[in-house]
């Protein structure tokens, strides 16, 4: 398929909101996108609704279609009560902030830490691992935290689907389309 359509945006540009069953996103952190590929996909498979369209559309010699900037599943896909143990997962519980000098950075500048070291027993768990910049993590070193008074803000704990859903919701992506707002959470204009 190829399509001229009726507006200037590439067709790489114009990404689908993934919607569960529930009308809910599927991810807020990566925000659940589909290709306008994969989307058409869905479609003629009878996997997805069509909620929202863009301004442009697709032609093949048989047919022609609006792509779709919203679809929801057909079917609902329960979210996992308990995430993935990853680096990301860890920032994005600690809301990408450092847990010993409560710096904000990108995920770039930011690694993690053994709150009880692995040199002192320390296990790879949600429990002992935190947040924390370069400049934290290399001055606290292999020390305990009552050892260099560097305790965390916040006691690492594993994280709900739904709190990791939660925080993700406070890092809006580069790119909203207007017909996504209804949706998502972010720039929602709140009543008095």
């Amino acid at each position: 398929m190829r399509g001229p359509g009726t507006s200037s945006l590439s067709l790489s540009a114009c990404p689908a909101l993934v919607l569960n069953a529930d009308y809910q996103p599927l991810s807020y952190f990566p925000l659940s996108l589909w290709n306008w590929q994969e989307t058409v996909k869905a479609i003629f498979l009878d996997r997805v609704a069509v909620v929202q369209h863009y301004d442009r559309s697709v032609r093949s010699p048989a047919f022609e279609m609006r792509l779709p900037s919203v679809v929801a599943l057909k079917e609902y896909i329960p979210q996992s009560r308990r995430p993935p143990f990853t680096r990301f997962n860890v920032f994005l519980r600690d809301r990408f902030t450092c847990q010993y000098c409560q710096t904000g950075l990108p995920a770039p500048e930011l690694t993690f830490d053994h709150v009880i070291p692995r040199s002192r027993g320390g296990v790879t768990t949600w429990s002992n691992i935190v947040t924390a910049c370069n400049r934290c993590n290399l001055r606290k070193g292999s020390r305990l935290p009552k050892e260099c008074s560097m305790h965390p803000m916040q006691k690492p704990l594993i994280p709900s689907t739904h709190q990791l859903q939660r925080n993700g919701r406070a890092f809006p992506p580069n790119y909203l389309h207007e017909s996504w707002r209804d949706y998502l959470y972010w720039d929602t204009e709140l009543e008095p």
